[in-house]
């Protein structure tokens, strides 16, 4: 499984932004997906997971209301629509893929690398 995650860049606090990450790899549709990010300094976290139809959906508390996780099956990616950015949300963000959802959300087994995501206040 090889992930590649893209969209990153540099906003100004409130600005939105869309990652992208796309999945190499047969029947995507069975693969839960992720996203994760680390802040310089900090261990990485936990921001959103879906599973493969996209019946389940988790966000961490911090994103709620401002973050939105998407996929299209048919295209292979898993999308991460971010609002009201804040200049805490600066960070690296990775995709992760697994097969089970409990494994995905915790941390999941294939990543991608990471794209950087830097919010000016």
């Amino acid at each position: 499984v090889q992930l590649q995650a893209f969209g990153g860049g540099l906003v100004q606090a409130g600005d939105s932004l869309r990652l992208s990450c796309n999945a190499s790899v047969r029947l995507f549709s069975t693969y839960q997906m992720g996203w994760f990010r680390q802040a310089p300094g900090k261990e990485r976290e936990f921001v959103a997971a879906i599973s493969g139809g996209s019946r389940n959906i988790h966000y961490a508390d911090s994103v709620i209301g401002r973050f939105t996780i998407s996929r299209d099956n048919a295209r292979n990616t898993v999308y991460l629509q971010m609002s009201d950015l804040k200049p805490e949300d600066t960070a690296v963000y990775y995709c992760a893929a697994d097969k089970s959802y409990l494994r995905v959300v915790n941390g999941g087994t294939y990543w991608g690398q990471g794209t950087l995501v830097t919010v000016s206040s």
